[in-house]
């Protein structure tokens, strides 16, 4: 079935449905959602978002501390944009109907977070992103401009390679026209043609073993945009959370919030021992590279499975309000983290690099732009600061509706779209091969590009993963569209472009630790320069 639309937006995150309120006032919009319209990673997010509110914090602040934890990649004009255009998208989304927890004198109550030099994350109590979700995606369905296709898989976007034209990587002219979508419930094949195209997929971390992305966190954007020739970076910076509950055959694992930290918790050995301050001088509140791997050192040299997090010495009542679904949960496995230490690892979690966007989130495919997750847009560098992720894609969801919508009447459906040609001949009913390559694809990723790395171990993982691609692509080129085995083949993908950055990066920096190379300009050597009061060179 062939549909036409101003606007594609595929994934229902922040981004996507902000951007399809937004762009609404100018088009038909389609929104597509893998699953339903609320599973997505902007649900799972608990700590909140970053913005400057209250003296005595102020931009500069916001800005330093992102560049410091970025380690030296970030594009400086980036986060200042994004950080001054911070305050106004918050006043949109509470203008959607999102809320933010207050206190008694009506100022918005500020977490702190982990790499943050003042008390500057907005939050709904610890599940800021549903209450979002449930603001944003309220208006998404009431909108009669924004059509909802729940249950689409996009399978690969729509260029001139699709029309018999060889396109390059690098080439200008590489135009998308919309993407071939999988109706899961219809088992249908549609052709959505679209004007502008927007990828709001999310994150990849179900690549890897623990993580605290859901199942439908498996890359399929960055890998779609990817074929169609658009480029990536800074994709060796995955971000491993610290924090995730210590709970042996729960996945995803259950985020334990880096506002937790910011409110007193105190990491600590299964023995008592505080060890952060070993590892930089804002002990438990550095960023999360440095946390993640001082705790997978202590692990390894004390051959442990969980470090704790001590919250015994906070006030009970203070400490359950203000992160009850967190308490229920440790609660739930017989922990209660006003009495007792809690358990945790680090987990996969935030994808740093992505397709790469300039500052109105166009990537280098034109009437295709990107936001979220899925993009590269300069603002993380190496390592993301705590609670910018919801901002950048608010920001940047925001000033592509604005581009976007200005390139609208110059714009034309593409005709003559071929259907999607599917030329399998079986079911790929053998769930084993897929389910089974999906587990060794994980354990590589985890075992081999984790938190710290070698040549070695990248190298087998290269070739491992290579292995693992041949035997899937034999199986596509053989077996009608499935969900499963299209999700795999986009994950080894994804996979395979983190080894293939992270070999080509011969320094430790931020996320990529490779013990191998020696330090350059290492976050925890920025960070005692910056806490000493000295004045940062970046």
């Amino acid at each position: 079935m062939e549909h036409k639309t101003d606007f594609l937006v595929v994934g229902s995150g922040l981004a996507g449905m902000s951007f399809a309120l937004k762009v609404a006032e100018f088009g038909k919009v389609i929104l597509i959602s893998k699953t339903n319209l609320e599973e997505t990673n902007t649900w799972y997010a608990q700590g909140g978002i970053a913005s400057v509110m209250y003296a005595p914090d102020n931009l500069e602040k916001h800005v330093q501390d992102t560049l410091i934890a970025g380690d030296g990649l970030c594009d400086e004009k980036i986060v200042r944009m994004v950080v001054n255009e911070a305050p106004e998208q918050i006043k949109s989304l509470i203008g959607w109907g999102a809320n933010f927890d207050k206190d008694t004198d009506g100022k918005f109550n500020l977490n702190r977070e982990g790499g943050h030099s003042e008390h500057r994350i907005l939050h709904y109590k610890d599940s800021t992103g549903a209450e979002i979700m449930r603001a944003l995606s309220g208006r998404v369905r009431a909108h009669q401009n924004i059509t909802i296709m729940e249950r689409s898989f996009a399978l690969d976007l729509i260029t001139q390679h699709h029309m018999g034209t060889p396109v390059f990587r690098g080439n200008p002219e590489i135009e998308c026209y919309g993407a071939y979508t999988f109706d899961i419930a219809n088992r249908r094949i549609d052709t959505i043609l679209s004007k502008i195209t927007l990828l709001a997929t999310g994150g990849s971390g179900y690549i890897y073993q623990t993580t605290t992305n859901p199942p439908i966190a498996t890359g399929d954007g960055i890998a779609m945009a990817y074929r169609a020739k658009a480029y990536v970076d800074h994709v060796e910076f995955f971000q491993f959370h610290p924090t995730s509950l210590y709970n042996p055959g729960e996945r995803p694992s259950f985020l334990i919030s880096e506002a937790v930290r910011g409110f007193g918790g105190i990491l600590k050995t299964q023995d008592g021992e505080e060890f952060m301050k070993k590892y930089d001088a804002r002990g438990s509140l550095a960023s999360r590279d440095i946390v993640a791997r001082a705790i997978d050192t202590e692990l390894k040299n004390r051959g442990e499975d969980f470090v704790n997090l001590d919250c015994t010495h906070i006030e009970p009542e203070s400490l359950k309000a203000h992160f009850p679904n967190i308490y229920q949960k440790c609660l739930s496995i017989g922990i209660d983290m006003t009495k007792t230490p809690v358990p945790v690892v680090p987990a996969a979690h935030y994808f740093c690099g992505g397709i790469r966007t300039d500052e109105n989130g166009k990537t280098t495919i034109r009437n295709l732009y990107a936001a979220g997750e899925v993009a590269c847009t300069g603002l993380h560098g190496a390592n993301r600061l705590a609670s910018n992720s919801l901002l950048e894609a608010v920001v940047f969801a925001h000033r592509a509706a604005i581009d976007s919508g200005r390139k609208l009447p110059l714009l034309k459906h593409q005709n003559n779209i071929p259907r999607w040609n599917d030329e399998g001949t079986r079911n790929p009913d053998e769930m084993v091969l897929i389910t089974q390559s999906t587990r060794e694809l994980q354990q590589i990723m985890t075992n081999y590009v984790g938190i710290v790395r070698t040549n070695a171990r990248l190298k087998r993982a290269l070739d491992r993963i290579y292995i693992l691609y041949r035997e899937t692509e034999e199986l596509y080129s053989q077996s009608t569209v499935s969900v499963k085995l299209c999700e795999l083949r986009n994950a080894i993908k994804v996979a395979y472009l983190i080894v293939k950055h992270a070999r080509q990066r011969k320094e430790s920096r931020g996320l990529h630790y490779n013990l191998d190379h020696p330090n350059s300009c290492t976050a925890s050597n920025i960070a005692k320069t910056f806490s000493s009061g000295v004045s940062s060179s970046k």
